[in-house]
């Protein structure tokens, strides 16, 4: 029986230059920070995992020292009371499947489910440029084999002048590339960072733009409302014909459980690496079947981040695509995927996860030794 003997967290940071102006943000980032979790067992396997800053995890090792890796549901549970305690520290459940998938020699999409070996990929923007320059943006997605893009909507006053605005871009791409490309809008009225304290839309503003974004044949606009209006995203679903996105924050299963329960949200965004882990979201993935919900994972960490949530969604989620946090020059798969020996590379909106046992990755040891906080 394999057992767990060691855990190291470390915390490294990529300087970014020229910095990456994120649409929910409105102050330049300067550097990107990646945790990075390594789980050994006593047969010298590392499994590796990556997300959230694990914070509250120092002191709690104890309680998976001398367990056997692969009892992820007994796993789960610590880590739901961590999360109850303290910080979110789900990059310990991906350190724990990689490694499960390495001691049995498995890839980890074979082992939820093996429904398929690969997901296909929307692209996933995170600049608020010019309507110009996003429509070329578009282009250069279809160019690549992309079926869908994501566009961003300013998240405060600070982005492009308001939503009206914000549609000028979404319309000079609709112009520019017809129906070749799905649209979807992440309209950024739940997420805040802890500066930002611009009010949310209400409920008329929010019906407003989902009729600009039915004319345009938007497929979902995500984060329409104040994170915990669920009241109001279920009004606005049946408000319009556009589906309702949202959850990638949510910190609490149960309260993905009610969201499908009450048929809140069209689609519900988890991400694996920030809420329950790959085991904690499989339970989401069958609720979300069985009420006809539509389930794809939120995935703007990096690439270790990226391969997590493609693994769950390939190999139970069935999903439509996945994201693909990927917006060149700015968000390139270099920068995003720094602390990877290297890095993910799409082919044609295609990300195949392969044989590899595990979760595929292949740390970049002299990066992270230069990028070490």
């Amino acid at each position: 029986m394999s057992k767990i003997v060691s855990i190291e967290i470390t915390h490294h940071r990529l300087p970014l230059d020229p910095a990456f102006k994120a649409s929910w943000d409105g102050r330049p980032r300067r550097h990107f920070d990646a945790t990075i979790v390594r789980v050994r067992d006593d047969e010298g396997r590392e499994g590796i995992g990556s997300g959230d800053l694990m914070k509250g995890f120092e002191g709690h090792e104890d309680l998976f020292i001398g367990q056997d890796p692969r009892h992820v549901e007994r796993h789960y549970e610590v880590l739901s009371h961590i999360n109850f305690h303290y910080g979110r520290c789900w990059p310990m459940d991906l350190a724990l499947w990689d490694l499960s998938g390495k001691i049995t020699g498995e890839p980890v999409w074979r082992m939820l489910g093996g429904r398929a070996s690969r997901v296909r990929l929307y692209a996933s923007s995170g600049v608020l440029r010019e309507p110009s320059a996003m429509a070329a943006q578009a282009e250069r997605y279809i160019d690549e084999g992309f079926p869908a893009m994501k566009v961003r909507f300013s998240s405060s006053s600070g982005g492009r002048g308001g939503w009206r605005e914000d549609v000028k871009a979404l319309e000079a791409i609709r112009a520019r590339v017809g129906d070749r490309l799905e649209l979807m809008v992440d309209c950024n009225q739940g997420w805040r960072m802890p500066w930002d304290t611009t009010l949310p839309w209400t409920f008329k503003d929010a019906l407003a733009v989902a009729r600009e974004l039915e004319r345009l044949g938007v497929y979902w606009m995500e984060e329409p409302l104040y994170r915990s209006d669920r009241k109001g995203m279920k009004e606005l679903k049946q408000a319009t014909s556009v589906r309702i996105a949202g959850g990638e924050m949510t910190r609490e299963l149960y309260e993905f459980r009610d969201i499908i329960e009450e048929r809140a949200f069209d689609v519900v965004q988890p991400d694996v690496a920030l809420v329950g882990g790959i085991t904690g979201c499989r339970r989401l993935v069958y609720q979300a079947r069985e009420a006809g919900v539509q389930f794809t994972p939120h995935s703007w960490t990096n690439g270790i981040g990226v391969l997590a949530n493609a693994h769950l969604t390939a190999g139970v989620g069935d999903a439509a695509w996945l994201e693909y946090p990927y917006d060149n020059p700015e968000w390139s798969e270099a920068r995003r995927d720094y602390p990877m020996a290297l890095p993910l590379k799409h082919d044609a909106g295609w990300l195949d996860l392969g044989t590899a046992p595990g979760l595929g990755i292949v740390l970049d040891e002299e990066r992270l030794k230069a990028t070490r906080i």
